[in-house]
């Protein structure tokens, strides 16, 4: 029997057992097609308040059970992954617009990030420290209670675990809510599989909602920590919530990634890197190549390759053909694609390819001389959007690159990598890319930005112990002291 089959998850919320939202319930709409794939249950404010009483009282015995405990539910999930990655990826076909190719990436990352939590739960948690007192002096890290996880829609399975595995792992309970548009893959999967892995009622709770959800959550008594991930304009609100509430934010906001090409780099490689920064899942990704900054001695023959592979990807349903770019999420984003498209060509930009449309599937563009001032080199676009922009020497790309205020990847394209290397020392980044594009994730390492792309690490054991525990120091006499009082 597969994962969702003969669950009773249609229409309903999980809270360690399947019920009836406060909200009512909603359609799961394909975007490829429009087809209703099956109805959630959407959660209201009291929803959240009612799951988050409930991870609070399981989660102290939750962190009781032996580390050997948790880190075996953890790897029975891994195990689940796998032998239901078919039936998952389907849904990460059909409801995300996933091409095949970046599901199966997508599981076999989740299976990672859930082999890495196991290993979390046996760390060692503290050390000892010195004093100059006559006693014992160490600290110790403690589960902080209850995490709250918002997760967007672009890698609703990946960004949801990455917080939720090693939060649980460290005996936290967890409330999440994913993306409506994505709940089945990034939340009714989830819960699934951590249901089946054995993990006691009560400690996840998965609840999709709009954001009277996602505000309710961050308000909360409960939640002790915030993992969000989204919008910039989205994070600035959940961490204004978060400081009046007192309570820790760990932001990944959005990106306005700059690809600096310098001029000795084989340029049809370039181009290709280029063309899979800028397009892979529609451009629909956080770290996406938002901005080609290329040496302007090469950036002619560039931007003729880049668009040369742009125009060489096929364009369709993902769940019916062997195709590299799919659908856009919703209209929404569709329009808010070609508005920024159309207003930069209005500002001077040159179309060199794309720049159309069908339903909810877009050509992958490119845009060369595109004005510093236009919503295409400003903005984060999220589509499959390449704007090109030239530089003269050193100096003005290690400007141009660090002249968004955003900062969360970098690539940087060049035969010398030591010249590479002093460029990027110049460009405030939460990662960089070394002859690479700016698409890079690995579970086992810390990902984040700086600036307006958030604050805070999510993965890595020394990342994911700050960011889901609380450090305690304790000491320990064998005598209690005499004190002149």
């Amino acid at each position: 029997m597969g994962l969702l089959e003969g669950a009773n998850w249609e229409g309903r919320l999980f809270t360690g057992s399947w019920e009836e939202g406060g909200a009512g319930t909603y359609p799961v709409v394909e975007p490829a097609t429009g087809a209703e794939l099956a109805r959630l249950g959407a959660a209201s404010p009291a929803d959240v308040r009612r799951a988050c009483e409930k991870a609070a009282a399981a989660q102290r015995a939750w962190a009781a059970e032996p580390y050997a405990t948790r880190a075996a539910v953890l790897r029975r999930a891994a195990a689940l992954f796998s032998e239901h990655s078919e039936e998952i990826a389907g849904w990460l076909v059909r409801e995300a617009g996933s091409i095949r190719p970046k599901a199966a990436f997508e599981i076999g990352s989740t299976e990672t990030i859930c082999h890495e939590a196991a290993a979390l739960a046996s760390l060692p948690h503290g050390e000892v420290l010195r004093s100059a007192e006559p006693r014992l002096s160490f600290s110790r890290r403690l589960p902080v209670g209850v995490v709250g996880v918002i997760a967007p829609f672009n890698v609703p399975i990946i960004l949801s675990m990455r917080a939720v595995a090693p939060a649980l792992a460290l005996g936290n309970a967890v409330v999440l809510k994913p993306d409506p548009r994505t709940a089945v893959s990034g939340g009714v999967v989830v819960a699934r599989v951590l249901e089946e892995a054995g993990l006691p009622p009560g400690v996840l709770s998965v609840l999709p909602g709009g954001a009277d959800v996602g505000e309710a959550l961050v308000a909360d008594p409960a939640t002790r920590v915030i993992a969000f991930t989204g919008s910039t304009r989205a994070g600035r609100a959940v961490a204004a919530s978060c400081a009046q509430h007192l309570k820790r934010a760990h932001l990944e906001l959005g990106g306005n990634s700059a690809l600096v090409v310098l001029d000795d780099v084989d340029l049809d490689k370039a181009a290709s890197l280029g063309a899979w920064g800028s397009f892979f899942h529609q451009g629909q990704v956080c770290m996406t190549s938002e901005r080609h900054l290329v040496a302007a001695s090469v950036a002619e023959e560039y931007t003729r390759l880049l668009a040369k592979h742009a125009e060489a990807l096929p364009v369709g349903d993902p769940a019916t053909g062997q195709v590299a770019i799919g659908p856009l999420i919703d209209a929404g984003q569709r329009d808010k694609v070609h508005g920024v498209v159309t207003a930069s060509v209005g500002a001077g930009a040159r179309l060199v390819t794309g720049g159309t449309y069908e339903g909810l599937f877009y050509r992958p563009t490119v845009l060369a001389g595109v004005p510093l001032d236009s919503p295409a080199y400003e903005e984060e676009i999220f589509g499959p959007v390449a704007p090109v922009v030239t530089f003269s020497d050193l100096d003005e790309a290690a400007e141009l690159a660090a002249g968004s205020p955003y900062g969360l990847s970098l690539g940087i394209l060049s035969r010398d990598l030591t010249k590479a290397l002093q460029l990027a020392e110049r460009i405030p980044s939460g990662a960089v890319h070394l002859n690479d594009q700016t698409i890079n994730d690995e579970m086992v390492n810390p990902f984040g930005g700086v600036g307006d792309s958030g604050f805070g690490r999510v993965g890595g054991p020394e990342a994911n112990l700050e960011s889901f525990t609380d450090l305690q120091w304790v000491t320990i006499r064998s005598e209690m002291p005499t004190y002149p009082f």
